[in-house]
């Protein structure tokens, strides 16, 4: 990056999607946001005589930004004239002092991520799937500096992204949908990405999910096959994905007595107590009803011994989040279709239902009001221990800008007063940020942190933050021509 126009800010406000939804354009308003927060970190680089590199990639920088986008973005929301629901909390002189800004955006949290992704540039996929490799080689944000684009979605790219570049301390790396023999990432290939994370004194950094669709052939066979092969953090599915069943309407229920209860069951008995759902975010036209919440509820209060995370929290990008309606609530209405999947079935807070934030926040940080609703929602129907941390990176570049908007946000007082939000304290951010996952993934963070300083990764980040170099790049689709290259090759679109 250059002090050249068009460099990065730390903190990426753009139309990047994960790939699973339509690149959502910048609105006037939060293009005006960039701009400002462009001129106003140049300001303060000169006012410290600092080159804007260096200053964009110290917490000066990152609260400067978000002071930027906040006195933009708040102005903009409908909700201004009445309490602006959402804030960016960044006192005018963390632009310029660097324990004020630290106090703002910085932080020790234990910070657990329950949603990673790579992909294997050499792997046998693409031969089996050329769509994807033709897909992810042309995104124009691919460059990243290497000869061969794929490296931009690596192993070694997840490892400086994710624990270099943010202050993640442990993850689990997770998995696109798309069918055995070519998935850009096997179960094979996320066990070895997870030995060269762990520790040797057995400490880990990084736990797995295996990929589960119970409409293909072996399923169950092969969820048994991954339990043996490690200790599995979770199995993750896609109701939306069928598997190309013929006849098949695009999709399939939890609950349903032919594909969703069997795997349950499986995992039950294999000992595996999570199983993680992808819900909202469109997949496919033809599997859209399918995205609702509907059986979330339903297999909570059939297996209460198991515990349903859900991915995305069941946000859709279509539906204006606001105060929970029941009246509204519906398989195409998002969170509160999530809601009322709990309420109908007796499913109280922080109960066996958990909500993932992974690209949900990363999308809501554009808006802070939609962001005051969809966080306070979900704290109160869903529970504060059972909010999880999630970014959905290596698709975003580092998490670390999610992380530092996420320290800097809260709920304003009019919106706590008027719908029982929570005020996001950090004891509550504390929660969210690796806590609540820690409990239900089994961790114990005390115990760990003394392990996580003085382990491989560790020792290498710490030589590396004094020369630190992040990139503040992206690498998912930005375009919708991008976006349905990548789903025609997933097979999904």
């Amino acid at each position: 990056m250059t002090d050249a126009p068009g460099f990065r800010l730390p903190i990426k406000l753009d139309a990047t999607s994960n790939g699973e939804y339509e690149p959502i354009p910048l609105t006037p308003v939060q293009r005006h946001a960039n701009r400002v927060a462009v001129v106003e970190t140049a300001e303060a680089a000169r006012r410290l005589n600092l080159p804007r590199r260096r200053y964009l990639a110290s917490t000066c920088g990152a609260a400067a930004t978000l002071l930027a986008f906040d006195q933009v973005l708040a102005a903009g929301s409908p909700a201004a004239s009445t309490g602006r629901g959402g804030r960016y909390m960044v006192p005018r002189e963390a632009a310029f002092e660097p324990q004020l800004a630290e106090a703002t955006v910085g932080g020790n949290e234990f910070i657990f991520d329950v949603q990673l992704h790579h992909v294997v540039p050499g792997g046998a996929w693409r031969a089996k799937a050329p769509g994807w490799e033709r897909a992810l080689r042309h995104m124009p944000n691919a460059g990243c500096g290497e000869s061969d684009a794929l490296q931009c979605f690596s192993r070694e790219r997840l490892l400086k992204d994710v624990f270099l570049d943010s202050d993640t301390s442990m993850a689990v790396l997770s998995h696109v949908p798309g069918l055995s023999d070519a998935n850009p990432l096997t179960h094979e290939e996320a066990l070895a990405t997870k030995r060269v994370l762990d520790a040797l004194d057995g400490t880990e950094r990084l736990l797995l999910h295996a990929r589960v669709h119970p409409a293909e052939p072996g399923a169950l066979e092969r969820m048994a096959e991954h339990a043996a092969s490690v200790k599995l953090g979770a199995f993750k599915t896609y109701t939306q994905f069928d598997a190309g069943i013929e006849g098949s309407p695009g999709g399939w229920w939890l609950d349903d007595e032919k594909l969703g209860l069997p795997m349950i069951e499986q995992a039950r008995k294999l000992g595996v107590r999570n199983i993680c759902i992808h819900k909202g975010l469109l997949l496919s036209p033809r599997g859209t009803h399918f995205a609702g919440c509907r059986d979330i509820g339903a297999v909570a209060k059939r297996y209460p011994d198991m515990n349903f995370i859900v991915y995305h929290s069941g946000y859709l990008v279509q539906r204006p989040e606001g105060p929970f309606d029941p009246a509204r609530a519906g398989g195409m209405s998002g969170i509160d279709d999530l809601v009322s999947a709990l309420k109908d079935n007796g499913i109280g807070p922080n109960g066996n239902v958990y909500a993932e934030l992974g690209s949900t926040w990363r999308i809501v940080m554009r808006n802070p009001e939609v962001a005051a609703h969809l966080l306070g929602k979900l704290l109160v129907h869903v529970g504060e221990n059972n909010v999880l941390w999630g970014t959905d990176s290596i698709w975003y570049g580092s998490p670390q800008d999610q992380i530092q908007a996420f320290r800097a946000f809260q709920i304003s007082k009019e919106f706590q007063e008027r719908h029982g939000y929570p005020a996001l304290t950090a004891e509550l951010k504390r929660k969210v940020f690796g806590l609540n996952g820690a409990r239900v993934y089994g961790l114990k963070p005390e115990a760990l942190r003394p392990k996580l300083q003085r382990d491989r990764v560790g020792k290498v980040r710490a030589e590396y933050l004094p020369i630190a170099d992040p990139s503040f790049e992206t690498h998912g689709p930005k375009t919708r021509r991008e976006f349905l290259a990548l789903r025609r090759a997933a097979g999904v679109g």
